[in-house]
């Protein structure tokens, strides 16, 4: 599987921008996201060193921060999607949020390829 550092937004695409408070839904969605990742990716590399050195504890703590930056990821694009009045970016939110929940700690069962197209929709609506 690619590393998870790959779902932080990339340069936006061209495409059809969000309507409506788009701008400004997208801004927030978009900071969610990239601190939501650093955080996990970062605790991700922790637990994954902890393990390697047989210090379960320190794994653990790593497991719960790495679970809690998805958490609180989720819940701000499912806020931000509360917020929207563009109907797409309103669904796109929601989504995101729907894969978000379904990741874990397990770095094998991460879907990247779902998460970049999602991620590469966002970039087409928050285009600006």
């Amino acid at each position: 599987a690619a590393t998870p550092a790959s779902v932080v937004p990339s340069a936006a695409v061209s495409g059809s921008p969000a309507g409506g408070n788009g701008p400004q839904v997208c801004a927030d969605a978009e900071a969610a996201s990239t601190t939501a990742v650093r955080t996990y990716v970062e605790e991700l590399g922790k637990m994954i060193a902890a393990v390697g050195a047989n210090d379960s504890a320190a794994a653990e703590t790593a497991r719960k921060r790495a679970e809690t930056a998805l958490t609180t990821w989720r819940a701000a694009l499912r806020q931000q999607s509360g917020r929207a009045t563009d109907p797409q970016l309103k669904t796109l939110l929601t989504d995101l949020a729907t894969e978000i929940g379904r990741l874990g700690t397990d770095v094998d069962s991460i879907d990247e390829t779902e998460l970049d197209r999602l991620q590469q929709r966002l970039d087409q609506l928050c285009a600006r």
